[in-house]
């Protein structure tokens, strides 16, 4: 199974790069033995258009044409889940023995996403009320994908 993060915006260079490629490194190496392929990461330019309706709509157009088919759709936003570790990972382990091919978490921009694409969404998931800064939930969902994949292996990286 494919596990895809998809966001809006670039991450620069900097301590928020490294944490999220030493994390996304380490959740597709430890994800082999699941059966997950390679966590990849997809960034999309945040839009230019002057109305927030629009960036919201040109966005999720973009992260819309990403998302491959039968894939489960886990959408980040401040109104979601707040669900712990081991339910991700049980999650992760329900749609790779359901035969699903892919897993793609979505980032979105400041403006949120369009309704239509939220509805797609089998998860919507937060990482509380606060608001996060897009670069710091990209390093927070990849330490989430590898504290799961940790998990669903045995290894003693979670420790509850």
């Amino acid at each position: 199974m494919r596990v895809i993060v998809a966001a809006i915006g670039r991450l620069k260079r900097g301590p928020e790069t490294e944490l999220s490629e030493r994390y996304r490194k380490r959740a597709a190496q430890t994800g082999r033995q699941l059966g997950l392929r390679d966590v990849e990461i997809i960034e999309i330019r945040e839009s230019r258009a002057d109305e927030a309706g629009k960036r919201i709509l040109e966005e999720s157009i973009a992260l819309a044409n990403v998302i491959p088919q039968g894939a489960a759709v886990v959408l980040l936003e401040a109104r979601g889940e707040n669900i712990d570790s081991a339910s991700l990972a049980a999650k992760l382990a329900q749609w790779r023995a359901a035969g699903r091919p892919a897993v793609v978490f979505l980032i979105g921009g400041p403006d949120g996403l369009a309704p239509s694409l939220r509805e797609k969404a089998e998860l919507r998931l937060s990482f509380g009320a606060a608001t996060w800064p897009h670069q710091l939930v990209r390093v927070m969902l990849l330490e989430q994908l590898y504290r799961a994949a940790t998990m669903l292996t045995g290894h003693p990286y979670h420790r509850a």
